[in-house]
């Protein structure tokens, strides 16, 4: 993230380009991320639209680091939901480009990914339901805590918990499994 995020809200706020650029530079990636791993067509137009409303947003923004990254998640998961009423249909699942993950330390999904292989991650992902790929993608991807989860899923924290555990049950299992 930004050395010093509030400085760098602030300067957006008013209006520096410069400052607005280095947050877009900092959370692109993952919101880009988190919008392909949730099946949203055309990535990088919807992220675009994301970056927007958080600029049109952001004089009225108030809060520290973690509330803006929330607060940004949140943009992307409207835009994406958005995008699904639009077209009509159920989102399609598309693999994580492990090199778009700009984390320094190797998630569990790449992890995964280099144990498992994409095919087998993607059948396991796909016997969890929405809310639950929705939760792990959030927290694992977006890595995003469970209060920011629950806010950019209007659910509660213990909701997020549940769904989370029995996703993370869902997929021991389904990874265990040799079909």
């Amino acid at each position: 993230m930004l050395a010093d995020v509030d400085v760098g809200l602030g300067r957006a706020k008013r209006g520096e380009a410069d400052s607005f650029r280095a947050i877009y530079d900092d959370l692109a990636r993952t919101v880009a991320g988190y919008l392909r791993s949730r099946g949203g067509q055309d990535v990088e137009d919807l992220t675009s639209e994301v970056f927007l409303g958080v600029f049109v947003g952001l004089p009225g923004f108030t809060g520290g680091q973690a509330d803006f990254r929330s607060w940004v998640f949140t943009i992307a998961h409207r835009k994406l939901v958005d995008q699904w009423r639009q077209v009509g249909r159920r989102p399609v699942q598309v693999a994580l480009d492990v090199e778009l993950d700009a984390r320094p330390v190797s998630s569990a999904e790449q992890q995964a990914l280099a144990s498992l292989g994409d095919e087998r991650l993607q059948r396991a992902l796909g016997e969890l339901s929405e809310d639950q790929r929705d939760v792990l993608l959030l927290r694992i991807v977006a890595d995003l805590s469970i209060e920011q989860t629950a806010a950019v899923l209007d659910r509660s924290q213990g909701a997020v918990k549940q769904l989370q555990r029995r996703g993370l049950l869902a997929l021991r299992r389904a990874l265990q499994d040799p079909e």
